[in-house]
């Protein structure tokens, strides 16, 4: 059987701090107003009972990836590990990947015209690091390892769920996500044309 990565976030933990959307922005040179990493704010409730979520987003590395089936040039592929990955190479920026991710995690970078996104850190997870993001994060929100690791595992038990699952089966998870948040981006990533 083949080890595959899976992405922890504790909502209840992130202060909204944006210490891993900066940290990600400096790993990957991601242009102005470009992002593979972001944390999005969403309010729940009503007065004087309003809670503020901060919800970091990115890739969601599916399993049943929309982006994959949407490329005209199959230069999006799934790796062995799970994780979601864009062929620089044979990407020709056309676009449909971005309106398929249902996410917003996708976007066309205008320096170079191809289409970019979080690849959890490739390089450093194959170096024997972990993504920028979990490495960042200060009240350790965010964790990342194999599905079979022991402390993924033990999270996991701690109540993580996906972000609509039924549609694609997400490999990032979370904790503290429930349909009122999702429905809410949901909305944000549609008004941002995402």
């Amino acid at each position: 059987m083949v080890s595959t990565y899976m992405m922890l976030i504790d909502l209840n933990s992130c202060s909204g701090c944006h210490a891993c959307s900066v940290a990600c922005k400096a790993e990957h040179r991601a242009p102005t107003h470009s992002f593979r990493h972001t944390v999005q704010y969403v309010e729940n409730g009503a007065f004087p009972n309003v809670k503020r979520m901060f919800v970091p987003t990115l890739c969601q590395h599916c399993e049943d990836a929309p982006c994959l089936e949407a490329c005209p040039t199959n230069s999006i592929f799934q790796k062995e590990d799970g994780s979601v990955m864009i062929d620089q190479e044979s990407c020709i920026g056309a676009g449909p990947c971005v309106e398929a991710c249902p996410y917003g995690a996708i976007y066309l970078d205008p320096s170079t015209g191809l289409a970019d996104k979080c690849d959890f850190c490739e390089s450093r997870v194959e170096a024997g690091g972990v993504p920028a993001c979990s490495a960042t994060c200060p009240t350790d929100a965010i964790l990342f390892g194999y599905e079979e690791d022991e402390y993924i595992q033990q999270a996991l038990k701690r109540g993580y769920s996906q972000w609509e699952r039924e549609a694609t089966k997400p490999r990032v998870w979370y904790k503290g996500l429930n349909q009122d948040t999702e429905s809410k981006l949901k909305k944000i990533n549609d008004l941002e044309g995402k």
